[in-house]
C-alpha cells in the first residue's frame, strides 16, 4: 500500500492512547538525525519526512503500534535522541517514525549490571548508575540527548572504549529485549553471541525495547589536557599511553586547528599547540605525567567532573568523538569529516607524511581505543569539503596505505561499515521484519533480496 493511500487519522485510532504527530514543525523535526555533518547525506536526506510520528509509553504500546504497521503494510522507522550521523533514524520511504524516549524507565541495578528501556537518554542512565556506585562501560560524546538503545543499535564505539573495548566485545551488553513487527509481535530476548544478530543494525530488524548492559565500580576520573608542540610528538605520546599500565578512560588527539572551535578553554588549548585530551584514574595520573614529560607534553588542565562543573568548564569527552566534529561545524559550515582504522602497528610517520600531503584540508584528530582485547587507533579527520569526488579521492588515499575507511556519508549498514553483508543480520530480519518494514532501504544485503525476488 502506498503511503498516500493510507488514511493517517484511522491509523492513529488504531493506537489507542498513543500519543501522535501527523504536521507541523515537529513531523519534520523527528524525521532528521546528525546525518548534516555530511553535505552529500544533507543533500540525500533532505526531503524525507514520515507521515506519522508515534511516541510509546510502554512495551505493550510498542506492540500495538508494531502490530499496525503489520496490519497496514507501512514503513517503521525507529528513533532515539536523533544524534546518528548516517540518517539510522531518516524515514527513507516515509510512513511511521517511532520515538522512544518516553521509553525510559531503569529497570533494575545490580552490582555489575543495569536493566534498562531503550528510550532512556544516557546521561540520565549514567546519573542513576553512578548513585549506586558504578559507571556504564562506554557512552557516546553525545549523552546528554543520545538514547541507551540508539547507541547499541547505531553505534561502534565510544568513550571509554579505550579501556573496555568496543560495543560488539563480548559481555559489555549482555541482553538486548526485541520486539517483531507482526500482526501478532513477538518479544525475542537475545543473549550473548545472538546480540549481535541486532547490534548496530540500524533499527532494521527488530524493535530494541529494553536491555542489560555490564558495570564496573565507579572512579572519580581527572580529565586532562596536555599540549604538545607538534602533532606528531602528541601521537607518539598517546602511542606509548596506550599500554595495560595507564588506567585511563578516555585517550584523544587533535591537531591545533581545532583551537579556534574550543575558544572557551582559553589558554588550556592555544592556537599553537597541539592537545591529548584524556580521562584518567586518579591512580594513574603521576606515570601519566612522567610519560607526558618525556614526550615534551605540557599539562593545561587538571580537574574532576565536579570542578570541571564549578568552573563552567566542558568534559574532556566532548572534545572527542564527534564532538569534535559538531564542534567545528558550529563555527564552519564547509567542514565534514572522515572515519578511518588505522593498521597495526600504528605508523605515525605515515600520519605526518599524510599531514604534509594534505595540508590545511584535513584537521587531524585521533581516538585510541580498544578493540577485541588489542589496541587500536581511530582516526575522524576534518576535512574541508569541496566536491563528493574529492571526499571519495581521499578516501581511496587512506585506503591505499593500509587504513580501512568507514564512508559516513552512506546510509546503508554495509557500505558505511566493512563492506560485508551480515547474513546473520538478515537471516534475523527473515523472522523478526518478515514483511521488511523497518527502516528500508539502510541494510543493502536486505534489498538486494527483494529486488531479486521481484525480478
Amino acid at each position: 500500500m502506498n503511503n498516500r493511500d493510507i488514511d493517517w487519522t484511522r491509523f492513529a485510532g488504531e493506537l489507542g492512547a498513543v500519543r501522535t504527530i501527523a504536521s507541523g514543525g515537529q513531523l519534520r523535526g523527528k524525521s532528521r538525525d546528525f546525518s548534516w555533518y555530511s553535505p552529500i547525506l544533507n543533500e540525500q536526506l533532505k526531503d524525507c519526512v514520515a507521515d506519522l510520528i508515534v511516541f510509546p509509553r510502554t512495551e505493550e504500546d510498542v506492540i500495538r503500534i508494531a502490530a499496525a504497521v503489520s496490519r497496514w503494510r507501512v514503513p517503521l522507522t525507529m528513533r532515539g535522541g536523533g544524534t546518528g550521523n548516517y540518517g539510522q533514524c531518516v524515514p527513507l520511504q516515509g510512513g511511521v517514525v517511532m520515538d522512544m524516549t518516553e521509553l525510559k524507565d531503569v529497570r533494575e541495578i545490580r552490582p555489575g549490571s543495569v536493566r534498562v528501556e531503550a528510550g532512556a537518554r544516557i546521561g540520565d542512565l549514567q546519573e542513576v548508575v553512578r548513585a549506586s556506585g558504578q559507571d556504564l562501560l562506554m557512552f557516546p560524546s553525545t549523552l546528554r540527548v543520545a538514547t541507551i538503545g540508539g547507541f547499541i543499535a547505531g553505534g561502534y564505539a565510544g568513550v571509554g572504549s579505550i579501556r573496555h573495548g568496543i560495543l560488539k566485545d563480548a559481555d559489555n551488553v549482555r541482553c538486548i529485549r526485541v520486539v517483531t513487527v507482526e500482526e501478532t509481535p513477538r518479544i525475542v530476548e537475545l543473549r550473548g553471541a545472538d546480540i549481535q544478530k541486532v547490534h548496530h543494525a540500524f533499527g532494521t530488524n527488530g524493535i530494541i525495547t529494553e536491555l542489560e548492559l555490564t558495570l564496573k565500580p565507579a572512579l572519580d576520573w581527572l580529565h586532562t589536557i596536555t599540549l604538545f608542540d607538534s602533532y606528531g610528538d602528541a601521537l607518539r605520546f598517546c602511542k606509548a599511553a596506550s599500554a595495560p599500565e595507564f588506567d585511563l578512560f578516555l585517550l584523544t588527539s587533535v591537531e591545533k586547528g581545532f583551537a579556534p572551535f574550543y575558544e572557551h578553554l582559553g589558554v588550556r588549548f592555544p592556537g599553537d599547540r597541539n592537545a591529548v585530551f584524556a580521562m584518567v584514574n586518579p591512580a594513574s595520573i603521576n606515570q601519566y605525567r612522567e610519560l607526558a614529560a618525556l614526550h615534551s607534553g605540557v599539562e593545561s588542565l587538571c580537574m574532576n567532573a565536579g570542578e570541571l562543573e564549578a568552573n563552567e568548564l566542558p568534559p574532556a569527552y566532548e572534545c572527542a568523538y564527534n564532538h569534535t566534529t559538531l564542534q567545528a561545524l558550529k563555527v564552519d559550515k564547509q567542514w565534514t569529516y572522515l572515519q578511518i582504522a588505522h593498521p597495526q602497528p600504528f605508523d605515525i610517520a605515515l600520519c605526518e607524511a599524510l599531514a604534509k600531503r594534505f595540508g590545511d584540508e584535513i584537521y587531524w584528530h585521533h581516538e585510541f581505543a580498544r578493540q577485541f582485547g588489542e589496541y587500536q587507533v581511530f582516526g575522524i579527520p576534518l576535512v574541508r569539503f569541496t566536491t563528493a569526488e574529492r571526499q571519495y579521492e581521499i578516501m581511496r588515499i587512506f585506503e591505499s596505505h593500509g587504513c580501512a575507511t568507514f564512508d559516513p556519508h552512506v546510509v546503508t549498514i554495509e557500505d558505511g561499515g566493512m563492506k560485508e553483508i551480515d547474513l546473520a543480520q538478515i537471516d534475523f530480519k527473515r523472522l523478526a521484519d518478515p514483511q521488511g518494514l523497518l527502516n528500508p532501504g539502510k541494510m543493502r544485503g536486505w534489498e538486494a533480496i527483494v529486488a531479486e525476488q521481484a525480478s
